[in-house]
């Protein structure tokens, strides 16, 4: 799940997650109030959440707290990662003491793009999330 308002960096995105052939279905979202809903009404358990901070409407760090005290939400474990242009020391701090689970800047080539996807998906792919033992 990638919620990105910049169409640019979404069709990037794309082109990289193809790329790599990942067999993840991306859901792309340009407004958090969508990926919110979306979460919500879904029974599927997104694999990650990339996410943007400076978003329309609400930034990634509202969106972040709303899925992290939606009781629904948290207990699906789902990893958040923040993919941003910028980093400073606040932000990052704020990120973590969120919770997030990375603080990505976006690399300014698509070939360094593509390695930290790749890198980020691979970690991921390792890790054993609670949701993995439902019904258990």
């Amino acid at each position: 799940m990638v919620i990105e308002d910049d169409e640019d960096d979404q069709q990037i995105l794309d082109e990289i997650f193809k790329k790599l052939d990942y067999k993840n279905k991306i859901v792309f979202f340009a407004d958090g109030n969508d990926a919110l809903d979306y979460l919500n009404k879904t029974d599927i358990v997104p694999f990650l959440i990339l996410s943007d901070i400076n978003m329309p409407k609400i930034n990634g760090f509202e969106l972040r707290t709303k899925v992290q005290t939606n009781e629904k939400l948290h207990v699906k474990c789902i990893p958040y990662l923040f993919f941003t242009t910028n980093a400073n020391k606040k932000s990052v701090a704020e990120a973590y003491a969120m919770s997030v689970q990375g603080f990505f800047v976006k690399p300014n080539s698509f070939e360094k793009l593509e390695n930290t996807i790749r890198k980020i998906m691979e970690y991921w792919k390792e890790c054993i999330a609670p949701s993995e033992y439902e019904g258990q």
